[in-house]
């Protein structure tokens, strides 16, 4: 090849490459890494990226070329010089693909492998899901469904359960992912390195209410994490017999992520709002405590206009006693307008 037709090579290349470098630069594909986990997933991303894009460059400036150089004139339909091959070409042509895929491959095992190991003593969180909210039960026992709150810099081992479909956890700035599968134990590793807020997003669709399973990780710092563990915060629902109705309503039962109820600040769009519920018994022709209980217990039988059957999931209540239902029943009524 002349030293000319080389040098024009190269400066298509490069140019190609340029392009291709403020595309993958300029534009925020990734969101701040936020764990330790998604920082090496995040080198990964670009380890291959940039290889991509050097292969891109060199195959446009070799199409680019051919296009300028070899162009036939208009109604040549004569054929074109025989071509041999080129032996030593096709070696590289292979050898090299071959050492760039088995590069990444390599990398990807090595971040795969630590991004799993949780370390001798992991803060160890169950995550429940269910049409359509997400619930953190710790080590004390406890459950919360308005956030999820980590201690920055420690491994974080959370159990993914699901109640009835399958739904996911994914928080984007962390960078691991997993579903949860009704049935299985689906465990993943996170290690906050970033104090801040962060949304959890299922990305399984699951259901009419899947655009709102949203929550939010809060990433704290050690001595915030442990006074708010020792603190009673928004605590899981009671036993049988018992305890607060309010926070059985906003706790594991998790009615406040889908309906709407001023009495206990839930603003859930899913359902229909239950701020007007004498209203709604009237049009249904029944006694508000009776309407309200088959409102609970078998949903599908008075379907409130704009909603239609199969919104309320038929699990969202089986956790729950006759007695827990009862104080629901008259938690809704006492409160109702």
């Amino acid at each position: 090849m002349r030293r000319g037709s080389l040098l024009q090579l190269i400066a298509l290349t490069l140019v190609a490459f340029a392009i291709g470098a403020a595309v993958a630069i300029f534009i925020p594909w990734l969101p701040p890494p936020a764990s330790r986990e998604a920082g090496r997933i995040w080198f990964t991303y670009w380890f291959t990226t940039w290889i991509c894009l050097a292969i891109f460059a060199l195959v446009a400036a070799v199409l680019v070329y051919a296009l300028l150089k070899f162009r036939v004139e208009e109604g040549d339909l004569s054929d074109g010089p025989p071509v041999h091959g080129h032996t030593t070409l096709e070696i590289v042509w292979t050898a090299v693909p071959f050492v760039l895929v088995t590069a990444v491959a390599v990398v990807s095992a090595i971040v795969l492998a630590k991004d799993s190991r949780a370390g001798r003593n992991p803060l160890r969180i169950t995550v429940t899901t269910q049409q359509f909210a997400y619930a953190f039960t710790y080590p004390n026992g406890k459950t919360y469904t308005d956030a999820l709150r980590l201690p920055v810099n420690r491994h974080v081992l959370l159990t993914l359960h699901s109640n009835d479909v399958i739904h996911s956890f994914w928080v984007p700035s962390m960078g691991q992912k997993s579903d949860a599968v009704p049935g299985l134990n689906n465990k993943i590793v996170i290690t906050p390195d970033r104090i801040g807020t962060y949304p959890i997003i299922c990305t399984q669709l699951c259901g009419l209410g899947h655009a709102y399973m949203r929550d939010r990780a809060i990433v704290m710092g050690a001595a915030d994490y442990a006074k708010w563990y020792r603190s009673t915060g928004l605590a899981a629902p009671p036993a049988a017999g018992g305890g607060n109705a309010s926070a059985l309503f906003t706790g594991a039962g998790t009615c406040g992520a889908c309906h709407t109820f001023a009495p206990a600040k839930a603003l859930g769009k899913v359902g229909p709002s239950l701020d007007n519920l004498k209203a709604d018994a009237a049009r249904a022709g029944q006694p508000l405590e009776a309407y309200v209980t088959q409102s609970i217990e078998d949903p599908d039988v008075y379907i409130t206009r704009g909603y239609q059957k199969g919104v309320m999931s038929a699990t969202c209540c089986k956790q729950l006693s006759s007695d827990q239902i009862n104080q629901l029943v008259q938690y809704l009524v006492e409160n109702s307008k």
